[in-house]
């Protein structure tokens, strides 16, 4: 663990803390933005908590910096609280863990109007979830998200689910949480490389939607990766609202919403080839190389956007597992895989490409030849 604090003069939340969401044109929940846990129980004493119960939900690395810290504060607001702490890692996100949510639950008499909190990163926040989405049909369940990449990912838009065998998310559910609540603090005892995995989805936000946004992270590259407040509270904020905006508009993926899987294509097919050892962050971030590559091999993107975009997934060391992949796959491998991921339309491969940099599309024409021939780009670093 790294004992660095987040640096910076403030993080400047008066005005921009509080975002609502809505679901199917009702406002369904906000997410808070917020630089530590002193506004938690302002933030959940609304809902309904009291006379309640309540399971916090974390696992072995979240639980001993931050458990104790948020159980003392939900004890506070509701009538008895307990907890489920997993083993961490993207290989405990499968059916048995939430088995083991469900066991507490039974066995500690949760009924519907009983709430679950999700304490930790994406794994964590979609597997608890689903267990809320499912127990009893449905109960109600916070997101506290604890990485860079959850903030601005995983935990907006109530998308839910578990890995079935080697297959990432194949069974889940749209279950909308009640309130997000993000705690800057938590990135105090975040690790480099899980840190830089979160710009995974911050530059895709930028690639996809607005390409001033994706100028301004490279401008501001350096304050990021040196963990500045004011320049993460700004890009937490930003792909916050882009998120927001395409969950809104699109709630459960029948159009717009696709264009979040921007570099998940290939790059879920690494993390699967990889048997889950890698980052999501870090695999998307070589998706998208491959996704910028056909882009500008199909003339939508220039060379000169091409090198940029690529220098600044470089920047961000998010291509940095490149060298490690290549021992454990083949470009027909990736292909193979791709092929096999829920994002397949039919027998058609789903391709999210840019038309320019902060404009992306939904492409079912790529072909397997394309995608074969990205795939030997990335293999070739």
């Amino acid at each position: 663990m790294n004992s660095w604090m987040i640096k910076g003069n403030g993080m400047s939340l008066n005005e921009n803390n509080v975002l609502p969401v809505s679901y199917e044109g009702e406002h369904a929940y906000n997410i808070h933005i917020c630089e530590d846990y002193s506004q938690l129980k302002a933030v959940i004493a609304p809902l309904n908590l009291d006379g309640r119960k309540v399971c916090i939900v974390t696992d072995d690395h979240i639980a001993p910096h931050y458990l104790k810290k948020v159980e003392a504060i939900v004890k506070e607001c509701a009538n008895k609280v307990v907890n489920v702490v997993l083993k961490a890692g993207e290989e405990y996100k499968n059916l048995d863990s939430i088995a083991t949510i469900y066991e507490k639950l039974i066995v500690e008499h949760f009924d519907r109007k009983d709430t679950l909190i999700a304490l930790g990163g994406g794994v964590i926040g979609d597997m608890t979830g689903f267990a809320a989405a499912t127990y009893l049909r449905g109960i109600s369940f916070i997101q506290m998200p604890t990485t860079l990449l959850s903030m601005v990912d995983s935990s907006i838009g109530g998308k839910t689910g578990v890995d079935y065998k080697a297959y990432k998310n194949m069974v889940g559910a749209f279950y909308m949480p009640k309130a997000v609540f993000i705690n800057f603090e938590t990135l105090n005892t975040l690790p480099d490389r899980e840190f830089y995995s979160g710009f995974g989805e911050i530059l895709k936000h930028g690639l996809i939607k607005d390409g001033a946004y994706f100028d301004e992270l490279l401008a501001n590259a350096g304050l990021l990766l040196n963990r500045d407040a004011g320049a993460l509270t700004n890009a937490v904020y930003k792909s916050c609202c882009i998120k927001r905006e395409v969950v809104q508009n699109d709630p459960k993926e029948q159009g717009e919403r696709a264009l979040l899987n921007f570099g998940h294509t290939i790059g879920h097919a690494v993390e699967k080839l990889m048997n889950f050892e890698m980052l999501h962050g870090e695999c998307v971030g070589i998706g998208m190389v491959a996704a910028t590559y056909l882009s500008m091999e199909r003339g939508n993107i220039t060379k000169e956007d091409f090198d940029r975009i690529l220098a600044a997934l470089k920047e961000f060391h998010l291509v940095d597992g490149i060298r490690s992949i290549k021992e454990h796959m083949n470009a027909e491998d990736i292909l193979l895989t791709t092929k096999s991921d829920k994002k397949m339309d039919g027998n058609t491969i789903r391709f999210i490409l840019l038309n320019k940099p902060g404009e992306a599309y939904i492409d079912t024409t790529v072909s397997e030849e394309e995608v074969l021939k990205a795939s030997k780009f990335i293999l070739s670093f």
